[in-house]
């Protein structure tokens, strides 16, 4: 048995708290990996936001003769040359993956495990065949892509976020089970490179737990590029002859395909940690459970990210990394993680963005709020886009003037929203962040600072 000051259990956001503010400890840094290769450095870096907006932007340009057209300019979208897209992105991202590894592992105070770790005592870890114990621990390993229990899914080639941006060559048609942002986006980008893409929801609409204004347009907008079958349920998937996939639904409609993609989510990996053993529980959904410092309910052991917040988001768990650190550091004067206002993007087509409550979330709570609309095609960079189908929506609380929540469909949705966060953050009311600043014209923030001056408080 070998003792650690300090314990990380996965190589995402978790690696990143180990600086030099810790050479004086010894660390156990323990990562399996994530997906088929088991490549180091998380999910973001090798399975999901940094690769999948790598081929957002060629999917972006591919789809400009369509815009194009629209402003007078004639192009022609003649091929995607996939294996070049997929090696230019991976010839990035696996030398970083690789060297952060070889970083880790040539550290003078950090003991690298690349194995699987499982609790077997408080405190105390199984890895591979040696058992390591360490005053304290954080969990930081992430989740896995999810499969559902349909009959014959077993029997065929199913992909997911983990293996299909690895494809050797485009498929000519392919099914995607599944309708939030993963299935959004990558809904984007095969359709983009002449992929014929049919997305099965189970739901009536794609995004479901944005706002109700912006997920019917999106799927509206979406199903112009894709085939979109609502209220689907998959009773049984089967392997043709010719090496393609059959996939039977309860609206006595056969589909087939040449590549299945599976998105319905992410479940968190506590549960493949045996942290029950250490006295940590978990919730209903399999989330690791934690306190406003990230502590779990055992005693020296915190978790962050995906493993333990139900935002999966990068952004987040880099938060709560920057926490546990300094609460790791400074046991005696410990901060709270901040989740009051956590805003994610989806990189599709259109580009969507939210932070804060939907309207629904509002009526729900029973607040007393304004929204307010504002349409790209109103302010003057939307006159230059010839834009007539995305929009702003903002509520406000009708009392303190403040932002509730904001909700953006439409180009550089990611972008426009950040002042809202930052507003919102802050406690800025609308009226002083609509005329407190200047906003420059005719640039498309103006969509923001619009919807600003369109709520009505009295």
């Amino acid at each position: 048995m070998r003792h650690f000051d300090l314990c990380v259990i996965g190589s995402g956001s978790g690696n990143s708290i180990v600086d030099e503010q810790f050479a004086h400890q010894s660390v156990a840094l323990i990562d399996q990996g994530v997906g088929p290769n088991a490549v180091f450095g998380g999910t973001c870096l090798n399975l999901g936001c940094i690769p999948t907006k790598m081929f957002v932007l060629p999917a972006d340009v591919a789809t400009s003769p369509v815009e194009g057209a629209r402003l007078g300019v004639d192009l022609t979208f003649n091929r995607a040359d996939w294996k070049a897209i997929r090696d230019r992105i991976f010839g990035r991202i696996d030398p970083i993956s690789s060297g952060g590894e070889q970083w880790r592992a040539a550290a003078h105070n950090v003991t690298l495990y690349r194995e699987h770790a499982g609790f077997v005592a408080p405190k105390t870890l199984q890895v591979a065949d040696d058992q390591i114990t360490a005053d304290r621990i954080v969990i930081a390993a992430g989740s896995r892509a999810v499969l559902p229990d349909v009959p014959g899914l077993d029997e065929v080639t199913v992909h997911t976020s983990d293996t299909v941006m690895r494809i050797d060559e485009l498929p000519e048609s392919m099914i995607i089970f599944g309708g939030g942002f993963i299935a959004a986006e990558f809904a984007h980008i095969f359709s983009a490179f002449g992929v014929d893409v049919t997305v099965v929801l189970r739901s009536h609409r794609m995004l479901r737990h944005e706002d109700d204004d912006v997920a019917t347009r999106f799927t509206d907008l979406i199903g112009e590029r894709v085939r979109v079958l609502r209220n689907t349920r998959v009773t049984e998937v089967q392997a043709c002859d010719d090496g393609r996939i059959r996939m039977i639904t309860d609206r006595e409609r056969t589909l087939t395909a040449d590549l299945l993609l599976v998105a319905i989510g992410r479940r968190p990996n506590g549960d493949l940690l045996d942290v029950a053993a250490a006295g940590v529980d978990l919730d209903d959904e399999g989330r690791v459970i934690v306190d406003d410092y990230q502590q779990t309910t055992a005693d020296g052991v915190f978790a962050l990210g995906d493993v333990s917040s139900p935002y999966q988001l990068k952004h987040v768990a880099n938060h709560e990394a920057r926490v546990v650190q300094h609460n790791l550091l400074h046991p005696d004067s410990m901060i709270k993680s901040d989740h009051r206002f956590v805003p994610h993007a989806v990189f599709s087509d259109p580009q969507v963005a939210s932070v804060g409550l939907t309207e629904q979330d509002a009526i729900h709570e029973g607040r007393d709020f304004v929204t307010a609309v504002q349409e790209y095609g109103s302010v003057a960079y939307g006159w230059a886009m010839e834009d007539t189908r995305h929009f702003a929506k903002l509520i406000a609380d009708r009392r303190s003037k403040q932002l509730i929540g904001a909700h953006i469909i439409g180009p550089q949705a990611s972008t426009l929203i950040q002042p809202l966060i930052q507003a919102m953050s802050f406690g800025l009311a609308v009226p002083e962040m609509a005329r407190g600043q200047y906003w420059i014209h005719p640039a498309l923030p103006e969509l923001v600072e619009n919807a600003l001056l369109s709520l009505r408080f009295d």
